[in-house]
Order: C-alpha cells, then sequence, then structure tokens
C-alpha cells in the first residue's frame, strides 16, 4: 500500500506539470490559476466515495474487540484462495491479538516516554524512523522536481513550453518506474535498496554538476538525461522505503507519536528544500548539485551502520531485534524468514534466521 501511495505521489509530478502547460495556453485571465486549483478537489470527491469500501485495520479491530471482522480482513489481505479458518490467519491474528492485550495493559504511551530511551529503545528508533523521511528531501529531489521548468530554463536555455513537455515526460517516467519495487522490495530488503539508490542519486548529481559547469550543446543534453537518470534510480529505493521505515520499526506502543514525528521531519525538511532552492540555483548554480551529491552519498553508510532490515520480520520481530542491539552498528542486515511455513501450515521463523545470544541464553533475529 506504501509503495502504491508513493507511486500515486509520483504521478502528481506530470499531472501537475501538464496542467501547468495547459494553463499556460489559456488566454489571460484568472482562468490559469483557478482552474488547477479547483481540480484538486477531484481528488477529494473519489477519496470520500471510495472511503465506505475501505475495511479497517485489523489491529484497529481488535482492539475494540471485533474479532471475526479482524480476521475477515486478515483472509481478504491473505488472497483470494485465503480462509477465515487458514492456520497462517489465525496465527497472524493471535500474534496480533497477544500485542494489542499487552499494549492495553501498559495504557497509552506519553510524548516524555517517545523522547525516552527505556528497553524499547524509543528515541533510538524515533531517530532512526525519521532518517529515510529526511533522506527523501535531503535527496534534493524536489530541488529538481519542484523547479525542474525553471532549471531548464535558466541553466540550458530551454523555452518555456519545451521544459514543461520534457518536465511532464519525465513525470510519467517517474510514476511508472516508482511501481517497479512493488514486485522485488520484500525479497531485496529495505537496505540494499535503500543504499543502492542513494549511492545511484548521489552520482547523477555528480554527472548533472559537471554538465552544468561544461555547459555545451552537448552536455546541456546529457544534464537532462541524467534528471531522468536521478528520478528513476530515486524511485526505486529511497522513495518508498522512505514512507516505510518508521512505521516498521516503531514500537506498537509509541508507534503512532513516533511515525507522527518521522512525517512531521520529512515535511519540515521538504519546506527548507523547497524554499532555500531559488536562491541557491541563483547563487551557486552547479555547486548546488555537488551538495546534493555529497549529501547521497552520506546516506550509504549511515544506513549500512546504523538501520536493522525489515523486510519479512513483523513488528514483534522488530522488538526483538532492538531489545538485543543497543543503539549503534546492527547487526540485522538480511531480511528475516516470517515466509517460510512449518509443518502445520503456521508462520514461524527458521532456525537459520535465529542467533544463540550465549551471553544471555536467548535467541533473537540473525544479523
Amino acid at each position: 500500500m506504501l509503495i502504491i501511495q508513493s507511486a500515486l505521489i509520483a504521478f502528481g509530478h506530470p499531472l501537475s506539470t501538464f496542467m501547468g502547460l495547459a494553463s499556460r495556453q489559456a488566454e489571460p485571465s484568472s482562468f490559469g490559476w483557478r482552474w488547477p486549483i479547483a481540480f484538486q478537489g477531484v481528488f477529494i470527491v473519489f477519496i470520500l466515495l471510495t472511503l465506505p469500501f475501505l475495511p479497517e485495520s485489523p489491529r484497529w479491530l481488535l482492539q475494540h474487540g471485533r474479532v471475526e471482522e479482524a480476521t475477515d480482513v486478515f483472509a481478504r489481505l491473505g488472497g483470494k484462495d485465503t480462509t477465515i479458518d487458514d492456520p497462517k490467519i489465525l496465527a497472524e491474528r493471535d500474534d496480533v491479538i497477544a500485542s494489542v492485550e499487552e499494549e492495553q495493559r501498559l495504557g497509552q504511551a506519553t510524548w516524555a516516554e517517545v523522547f525516552t530511551e527505556g528497553p524499547n529503545r524509543n528515541i533510538s528508533r524515533v531517530l532512526l524512523g525519521a532518517g529515510p523521511y529526511m533522506f527523501n528531501q535531503w535527496s534534493g529531489i524536489n530541488s529538481l522536481a519542484y523547479f525542474l521548468p525553471i532549471t531548464f530554463e535558466r541553466n540550458i536555455g530551454l523555452s518555456t513550453e519545451l521544459s514543461l513537455i520534457i518536465a511532464g515526460v519525465l513525470g510519467i517516467q517517474y510514476f511508472f518506474i516508482s511501481w517497479l519495487p512493488y514486485f522485488f522490495i520484500e525479497k531485496v530488503g529495505r537496505r540494499k535498496m535503500l543504499i543502492g539508490s542513494a549511492a545511484a542519486c548521489s552520482f547523477c548529481m555528480i554527472m548533472i554538476s559537471i554538465m552544468l559547469k561544461v555547459n555545451t550543446l552537448p552536455s546541456n543534453w546529457v544534464f537532462v538525461a541524467f534528471c531522468f537518470i536521478f528520478f528513476d534510480v530515486f524511485s526505486l529505493g529511497i522513495l518508498p522505503v522512505s514512507w516505510m521505515y518508521a512505521s516498521e520499526i516503531m514500537p506498537l506502543r509509541t508507534r503512532n507519536k513516533g511515525v507522527a514525528l518521522g512525517v512531521g521531519s520529512h515535511w519540515l525538511s521538504n519546506f527548507v528544500v523547497v524554499y532555500v532552492t531559488p536562491s541557491a540555483i541563483a547563487n551557486l548554480g552547479y555547486k548546488l548539485y555537488i551538495i546534493w551529491a555529497v549529501l547521497n552519498a552520506s546516506f550509504v553508510p549511515i544506513t549500512w551502520l546504523w538501520y536493522p532490515e525489515t523486510a519479512r520480520r513483523s513488528l514483534e520481530d522488530m522488538d526483538d531485534v532492538f531489545r538485543h542491539e543497543r543503539f549503534g552498528l546492527t547487526k540485522t542486515r538480511s531480511p528475516g524468514t516470517r515466509t517460510k511455513e512449518g509443518g502445520d501450515g503456521v508462520l514461524r521463523r527458521n532456525e537459520p534466521d535465529m542467533e544463540i545470544f550465549q551471553d544471555e541464553g536467548k535467541k533473537t533475529p540473525d544479523s
């Protein structure tokens, strides 16, 4: 669902660009700015019409004692051939029931608790969760996306119409590429995708900076090509992971508040980046993209050193990870094995996904 959300965010880029191009063709009047604003109401109406058909979260249903409805939702999420009597569905439901009961026993978390470490490592998880949100913005994506037509006009001398058309075509490609992680993100894992995407984004920003510095006709079109490539590699890693990661590592008790802080860091970063970009383009020129290249490069060691892998691990699995890893270098670098089934069909971890901590005499998810 979060990958679909990120793809739809990407769809807004070409839509707004072509909307701007169409409005520019209109006769000079208030229609040129009224219509793009009013058109956004179409999506609000669509949401209002489809919301009644959206099922409640199974966790929310279980929190309110609606077990049968929650089981039905779990079965629907399991696929068309999955029934409410499926052992995997019942095991997943029972895991969540146990978590909900523990959460209700402990009560609601306060904001003060969110900012304390404790055995659940709350503040560590808040900081780690906010990171990918900030990677998203500080990659320089919106320094390009928001001002791409202006960048094409001022840096390589294209006309306004051609700049808008190229930016719109780039946005369409961005939209289609952003669907691809849906097919492999669970297999590859969040860490590899984030590291690979950040490294590729850094390389693209270096090439963009060099091409703008060279400033010849061929280099200008190479600059345009690397803008396309940058959006592609960004959508294959940083984009989907940034919207997923925080909700996958937060403890249940502080999850809502922790994710809210992460989203807040995202939009605060968005404001800063978009606010400073026009002045940066005017005063720094090609040097602006060197800054984005350095920032993207820094995400690689940060992710490798501190970010545990969440793919194929439940919220309960991540609790185990954080209980046994202190704040520092992570050992959880590979996807879990929650897709494996036992002989009775119940979802469970495999032995290769477990590591015995001899000093503690406990088992915990592997590195």
